[in-house]
């Protein structure tokens, strides 16, 4: 290689904010964005990790309460109408619906079990539709972000093809810096998309364990007050 080219070679910086401060605005439009996507699926997957934690910790400490013997009214007048728990929530709505179903005379408004069973789904939806929000933001990160990658390394290859042009120089002094910038944006996209991926397939299958669960003690729940109506 040229003395005079290898000289300009080692004077240049390749460092990533180097490399940043010298792609073009289209570049760096798509690096920021893939940089903020990357910190806010982080966010999220952290977010959920401790949201997944608190509810297996509340589902177990509830389901010992409720079978601890103690009556399910003494146990509903404790918790409330409106607890805080996830569990808690699926216990008070067929509890509520339990009680609403009575007449004054003491006697069963006819079609309480479907009510009861119905209220129990209806806040399992809810407390379902809690613990997978955002996910989807981990879904489309991971399937959208090395294409957008791609764009702006296309984009910056394509930048450094001109500028080749113009100086009409094909020395490789000329040619790595517009190179390293454009694969920059698919490195980012890579960086973003792949934990994105592994923490969405994580994630969504605890979650589902996690419904799974409370949908298993609202049948046995269910299974409690049926034998109630039918005695």
């Amino acid at each position: 290689m040229d003395p005079s080219t290898l000289s300009l070679a080692q004077e240049m910086d390749f460092s990533l904010w180097a490399l940043f401060a010298r792609a073009t605005f289209t570049v760096k439009i798509v690096m920021l964005m893939l940089l903020g996507a990357s910190f806010w699926a982080w966010a999220i997957i952290i977010q959920k990790h401790i949201m997944y934690r608190l509810a297996r910790r509340e589902a177990e400490a509830f389901e010992q309460q409720f079978w601890s013997g103690e009556p399910l009214d003494e146990l509903f007048e404790q918790i409330g109408p409106d607890p805080r728990g996830q569990s808690q929530r699926i216990f008070a709505a067929g509890m509520i619906e339990w009680r609403r179903s009575h007449r004054d005379d003491g006697g069963l408004i006819a079609g309480a079990q479907a009510r009861i069973d119905r209220s129990m789904d209806v806040t399992i939806a809810k407390e379902a539709e809690g613990l997978t929000r955002g996910l989807g933001f981990l879904a489309t990160t991971g399937s959208t972000a090395p294409f957008i990658g791609l764009f702006g390394t296309v984009w910056g290859i394509k930048h450094a093809f001109e500028e080749i042009a113009i100086a009409q120089n094909t020395n490789l002094a000329v040619v790595a810096p517009g190179i390293s910038e454009a694969l920059v944006a698919t490195a980012l996209g890579l960086l973003a998309a792949i934990p994105a991926v592994i923490f969405y397939n994580k994630l969504n299958s605890d979650s589902d364990r996690i419904v799974g669960g409370y949908e298993g003690f609202a049948d046995e729940f269910a299974t409690i007050l049926s034998r109630q109506l039918d005695s």
